[in-house]
């Protein structure tokens, strides 16, 4: 299951945050979505799952408009699982992820013992089913988050949207979470994740989407793109790019930029993946993104 964005455009409060992104998140592999703050990562999540209506272009699940699928079937196919999900209802943890069930059942079934089973392994999957009875209320913030992740795994989604999933974890858990991710992928699901840790990018995606000023400022495998030249035009400090002695994946170490050295931005004119003074793309460009 591919999911895919062509030429989105989306504008907010009168302000343009995303000019002509084309993007593709392909089955089996996880994508990362990196950026600055600002750059576009969020909004393009909801585009993506069709939470928010893009200005120009369209979203396609295996080629067909996601827009156009039936709300209850794109829940079952898609899941998001965003930053916060505050409520005030008084849900159980496991009423929570229960809430993942609803796309396989009509509004006067039950939950039934098929439905328990998979939401108890669901918490199961994200360390939390000792959690099952608590008030949902009463969790931290990386607690909830984790059940946020269990509630969109009980939808057993082909293609699953994160927003931040490492965000109010420990280190522990946003180790764990990221390996849960990469075990989805190696079953077939297509994974994006907007990260703010390139390093964890850089240790668990497959390949990257990088935005820059509601562009894309390069796409394609991460040890491609993750160069020290697209970082500093992109994020605006030093970087150098190592080996990880154990796993051998891309390892970045950053500094701050001299005051003096800060890359300049890029004009509202140019071209996706150019810089102001239009260099060569990164050598991470590819097709497939």
């Amino acid at each position: 299951m591919n999911l895919r964005g062509a030429g989105l455009a989306y504008r907010a409060g009168g302000k343009l945050i995303l000019d002509g992104v084309d993007c593709a998140v392909p089955a089996g592999t996880v994508t990362g979505l990196l950026g600055p703050n600002g750059s576009g990562k969020t909004s393009l999540l909801q585009l993506l799952a069709a939470v928010a209506a893009p200005n120009a272009g369209s979203v396609l699940l295996d080629g067909s408009d996601l827009r156009r699928l039936p709300r209850k079937e794109r829940a079952r196919r898609l899941a998001l699982v965003e930053q916060s999900a505050a409520t005030d209802l008084p849900l159980t943890v496991l009423d929570a992820v229960l809430l993942g069930r609803l796309p396989y059942r009509s509004l006067l079934a039950g939950t039934s013992g098929e439905d328990l089973d998979i939401a108890r392994r669901c918490l199961a999957d994200v360390g939390l089913d000792a959690f099952a009875d608590r008030r949902y209320s009463t969790l931290s913030g990386g607690e909830r988050q984790r059940v946020q992740l269990a509630k969109a795994l009980a939808q057993e989604p082909d293609v699953l949207l994160l927003d931040e999933p490492t965000n109010h974890l420990d280190i522990n858990a946003q180790l764990s979470a990221m390996e849960l991710v990469r075990n989805l992928a190696a079953g077939g699901v297509a994974v994006l994740a907007a990260l703010h840790d390139i390093n964890i990018a850089a240790a668990y995606c497959d390949q990257v989407i990088v935005l820059h000023q509601g562009r894309v400022a390069a796409a394609g495998p991460t040890d491609g793109v993750l160069t020290p030249a697209l970082i500093r035009r992109v994020y605006g400090v030093d970087a150098v790019v190592l080996e990880h002695p154990v796993t051998g994946r891309p390892l970045v170490a950053l500094s701050p930029l001299p005051q003096e050295s800060q890359p300049p931005s890029l004009p509202d004119s140019a071209p996706i993946g150019a810089s102001a003074s239009s260099p060569p793309r990164e050598p991470s460009a590819s097709p497939a993104l």
